[in-house]
């Protein structure tokens, strides 16, 4: 039953992380024309973005060693945009040389988690994003600057929000184009979202450039996605099936599964432009090449109806 609710946004565009953040993190490698076949599966689904690999040294993330033979598979999908994400100069050298348009940067709001995740400071880490965003946006690219850590570390805990608005203001005004607050822990509330949203929009940052990236650590993922629709934010990152974590933050448990984000969404009337019942077998499947059933609620009340 459809039953809308004010001050929400008519559309919310879907950032399909399933192929990438969901992935990376898989023990088991994963056969290239699976993943392929996951993008098509997805694009088929009604997904516009999605987030099809990372161009980064096969050593530090070996499941997506395969970049390169991966993205020519997928890269022509009609209507749909393949953002990739690249840690320096050279993931965005070879990124670039296949076509890629829509880039991706992934900085820190906090010292410790810039140093286990990209071994330098936050300023640091920041220095060596600028030459990749300057020559990306001279080559006519979209760039996505990612922040994670936005709402708690493991070894810091509470990240004041002072601390993530200067970050966030650093990658703008770098030449990012849009940005995605990261709960890489999933430690955030409601509360907490709006606080930090209106801090941003405070210090200059408009919602527009804004979306939302909320891992289900303590159920709390649709809550927040719910926070930062009510404040405007009509971007959300979402993953299918729940699939992920983050390889540098041991509590780093599954994104907000897509499945879960449209059902909400349709029950409010918002549309995405994704079919729930395509999306749906396509989790289905990926987890029987992953040997494991899907996290997502959504596909598991769903997959139950069927049999």
């Amino acid at each position: 039953m459809v039953v809308p609710a004010p001050g929400l946004p008519a559309r919310v565009r879907i950032h399909e992380v399933g192929a990438r953040d969901g992935l990376q993190n898989e023990k088991t490698t994963v056969p290239t024309e699976v993943k392929a076949e996951f993008v098509r599966r997805l694009a088929d689904a009604g997904l516009t973005r999605i987030e099809a690999t990372s161009f980064v040294h096969p050593k530090w993330v070996p499941q997506l060693a395969d970049a390169e033979e991966l993205f020519p598979l997928v890269r022509d999908l009609p209507g749909v945009e393949l953002p990739v994400l690249v840690p320096n100069e050279r993931g965005l050298d070879r990124a670039l040389a296949l076509g890629a348009r829509r880039i991706a940067v992934f900085a820190s709001a906090t010292e410790a988690f810039a140093k286990a995740n990209l071994n330098r400071t936050v300023d640091d880490a920041l220095a060596m994003f600028e030459p990749v965003v300057t020559r990306a946006k001279a080559a006519d690219a979209h760039v996505r600057g990612y922040l994670s850590m936005c709402f708690g570390d493991p070894w810091e805990g509470a990240v004041p929000i002072h601390q993530v608005v200067h970050v966030c203001k650093s990658l703008l005004d770098m030449g990012c184009d849009e940005l995605s607050l990261g709960d890489t822990i999933g430690v955030a509330t409601p509360g907490h979202v709006q606080e930090l949203l209106s801090a941003l929009n405070e210090q200059g940052v408009p919602t527009t450039v804004l979306g939302v990236h909320f891992h289900d650590t303590y159920g709390q993922a649709l809550a927040n996605t719910l926070a930062a629709l009510q404040h405007g934010v009509t971007t959300v990152d979402a993953s299918a099936g729940g699939l992920g974590g983050c390889p540098y933050a041991k509590s780093a448990t599954g994104n907000l599964a897509t499945e879960d984000l449209v059902w909400m969404l349709r029950g409010l009337g918002i549309e995405s432009g994704v079919d729930l019942d395509r999306l749906t077998a396509t989790s289905v499947w990926m987890a029987d090449h992953l040997g494991r059933p899907s996290p997502s609620r959504t596909v598991r009340a769903l997959s139950h109806k069927d049999q």
